[in-house]
């Protein structure tokens, strides 16, 4: 048939063919309950295979180096800063949750009498661990056995994976969601225990979604006529500012409509006098209320329609430690204003009663001038930006994977991280450096959605249609057998990890359901709980565990490889 001929021809088409239908594939839901974009794009990639189509090159690889290190710079920053205070208890279950997943699926796939490849597809799948595809496909591949051996033990990866990924996904809702709350005094109680928890640790978290913004903007600008009480008699801009700084009202004349009735910035000697028009700055609760002794507020659309930046700065270690009423008296925060706080990635609102020290990331709004000024003595500012810092990614990758090939012999076996491992270990060292100088290697949201979501995708499409022409055959061989061992290695974990969580380490019940599911890599678990407790209380303990179980369960993944030969 003629399309075949053009996906033959043209391999990139069938790769982009797979990902589309893959992608919508996914969002589709049954009873709520979806493949989700991955397996999605494998079975599609699986059909598409079929057709017997080479998809040969370094596109697969190329393509999972890139997600692993933009993995690796996301959680970068969290995973190392979660190595000391309260995080570290978090890290260690993580670590406990991994180790025990290693564990039963070497037990089951010496039980089952499992090769490297079916076991390490039925681990990543059960765990729904999709980097560990890939990092164990490029273990597979370095083994000492014979070319038919290997081709068949890559085969089976995502065979295994495919049939064991949809029960790890069922499964880890089921117990999450379900038997989690059941075992933790049942589901009124975990309830009523998080209400108690959010009263205690209110705060305004607000989505990440783009479309959102926090309705609460803690900085106003606001315009005045200047006929209020502290008014009356003219005075220039720098000694409104100080009077009103000796009543505790600290703001910031920004503009003000001149003698000609044009709207201009305002400068410390000019003079404002009864009557006019000025755009007033300062903290929202400074600003709303009485206003008598400012004036009459006014919507001048004109004079408030000027460009104010938002920009979060990393405090150096030549700051010393202050608090933020103290801060904001410096001569360098003149017209600047402290929006929040962020220490060790939680966020703290930035009361008066609250220390600003080195490591911090303080997010200050102000005009640009004065925001420049500001960032040059508290630190390093982030900027933000459209552009990617490809010179960054390039040579992160780059420098990844060169360590990742040194290898040492570990008996008669040469052991290495792999090219695929060590751009997830330089992404997260390239991740935690920018966070501490944030003057280089940016890297926009959007762009790591789309490394991630694309890269990942790419890689698993290519898996898909290179393994279709012998999926058929190597289901048929391990089908059921795969399908139990998965079941084991999805509920074993978890249903101890529950009772680890709250017996022995003792999280608050939500978020030690939220600590499971980031252990487990299950973005749907923490959906679940987080649907049936009506709160996002889990994700608090999930960030952690997800950055940790990230890391270890793909050089886990390389460890089972290693097992098993």
């Amino acid at each position: 048939m003629w399309f075949i001929d053009a996906f033959r021809e043209a391999p990139a088409l069938a790769v982009f063919l797979t990902i589309g239908l893959g992608f919508l594939l996914g969002k589709l839901k049954f009873k709520g309950f979806s493949l989700g974009t991955v397996t999605s794009v494998l079975i599609v990639g699986v059909l598409v295979g079929q057709m017997d189509v080479n998809v040969g090159g370094p596109l697969k690889s190329v393509s999972f180096m890139l997600f692993l290190f933009c993995i690796g710079y996301s959680v970068g920053p969290q995973f190392f800063s979660s190595m000391k205070g309260d995080g570290l208890k978090e890290v260690l279950f993580a670590v406990v949750m991994c180790v025990m997943i290693l564990g039963v699926s070497w037990a089951v796939a010496v039980w089952m009498g499992l090769d490297p490849g079916q076991a390490a597809g039925m681990m990543a799948g059960a765990s729904t661990a999709s980097p560990v595809v890939g990092a164990a496909e490029d273990t597979v591949s370095t083994l000492s056995a014979p070319a038919e051996s290997i081709k068949g033990m890559l085969d089976a990866i995502p065979v295994c994976y495919a049939m064991t990924y949809v029960f790890g996904t069922i499964g880890a809702v089921w117990l999450i969601g379900y038997i989690g709350p059941a075992m933790m005094g049942g589901l009124d109680k975990v309830r009523e225990a998080t209400r108690r928890y959010e009263n205690e640790h209110s705060s305004s978290s607000i989505s990440a979604d783009p479309a959102f913004f926090n309705a609460a903007r803690p900085v106003a600008y606001r315009a005045f006529v200047a006929d209020g009480e502290g008014m009356k008699e003219p005075r220039t801009v720098e000694e409104i500012e100080r009077h009103y700084a000796s009543e505790g009202r600290r703001i910031i004349v920004e503009r003000m409509r001149g003698a000609d009735g044009k709207a201009v910035e305002a400068t410390g000697g000019m003079t404002v006098s009864p009557g006019a028009t000025v755009v007033i700055s300062g903290r929202r609760e400074m600003l709303v209320g009485d206003n008598s002794w400012l004036g009459r507020e006014v919507a001048d659309v004109e004079l408030l329609t000027f460009p104010v930046e938002d920009v979060p700065v990393t405090i150096g270690k030549h700051t010393e430690r202050m608090l933020v009423s103290e801060l904001v008296t410096k001569d360098y925060m003149h017209g600047v204003d402290v929006k929040g706080l962020k220490r060790d990635g939680k966020f703290i609102p930035p009361g008066k009663d609250v220390y600003v020290q080195p490591g911090d990331v303080l997010e200050i709004v102000g005009r640009k001038k004065d925001v420049g000024v500001a960032s040059k003595h508290l630190g390093f500012a982030d900027v933000p930006s459209l552009a990617t810092d490809f010179v960054f990614v390039g040579l992160g990758v780059l420098i990844g994977g060169l360590l990742g090939m040194i290898a040492f012999k570990v008996g008669d076996v040469s052991v290495s991280l792999g090219t695929s491992g060590g751009a997830l270990i330089s992404g997260l060292v390239f991740g935690w450096l920018r966070s501490k100088r944030p003057v280089y290697g940016a890297i926009p949201k959007a762009s790591l959605w789309v490394f991630n979501n694309l890269g990942l995708n790419m890689y698993i499409a290519v898996i898909g249609i290179a393994s279709g022409p012998s999926f058929v055959s190597s289901f048929e061989a391990v089908g059921p057998k795969i399908f139990l061992a998965g079941m084991i290695v999805t509920v074993v974990p978890l249903f101890f990890g529950l009772i680890i969580a709250h017996k022995v380490f003792r999280f608050h019940p939500a978020i030690a359901l939220g600590c499971c599911a980031g252990a487990r890599k299950t973005t749907a678990g923490l959906g679940a709980i987080q649907e049936r407790l009506g709160s996002t209380v889990p994700a608090i303990g999930y960030t952690i565990t997800y950055a940790v179980s990230n890391t270890l369960l793909i050089i886990f993944g390389i460890v089972l490889v290693l097992l098993t030969a």
